[in-house]
């Protein structure tokens, strides 16, 4: 049996054994996918939007062009998930972690420059274990 974590993904790719359930953490439902095909393609089991970026931030995110960019981004992001609704969800997935698989992700192909890896770092913060 593995030891419970939660993995970071990249939705759309096939769900690893053990990965328990997928959280989509995105603004915005992929589109074009029926609701009740989320899961069965790979997407997500569960959305969960809250944990996403805002949509301001999300539409600011497209013209990044330089790590200076990247850092104002990361800050802004982790400026929305201190706010105390995001943040009691963020502590909750935490302690889940110690006792259950799941993942949480997003679309984006390259996690370096995805809100993703700044989730990774704010889990593990709040005390979340995490694969890898």
């Amino acid at each position: 049996m593995s030891p419970l974590t939660i993995r970071i993904v990249r939705f759309g790719t096939r769900k690893q054994r053990g990965e328990g359930i997928r959280l989509g953490t995105v603004r915005r439902p992929p589109r074009g996918v029926r609701k009740g095909d989320y899961s069965a393609g790979h997407w997500f089991d569960v959305w969960l939007p809250n944990l996403a970026p805002s949509a301001g931030l999300v539409r600011s995110a497209h013209n990044i062009e330089n790590p200076q960019q990247w850092r104002r981004f990361a800050a802004r992001f982790r400026s929305e998930m201190a706010r105390p609704d995001a943040s009691r969800v963020l502590d909750a997935l935490a302690a889940l972690s110690h006792h259950v698989n799941f993942s949480v992700g997003c679309y984006c192909e390259n996690e370096q420059r995805c809100h993703r890896s700044v989730l990774r770092e704010i889990l593990r913060e709040h005390g979340a274990k995490i694969l890898r």
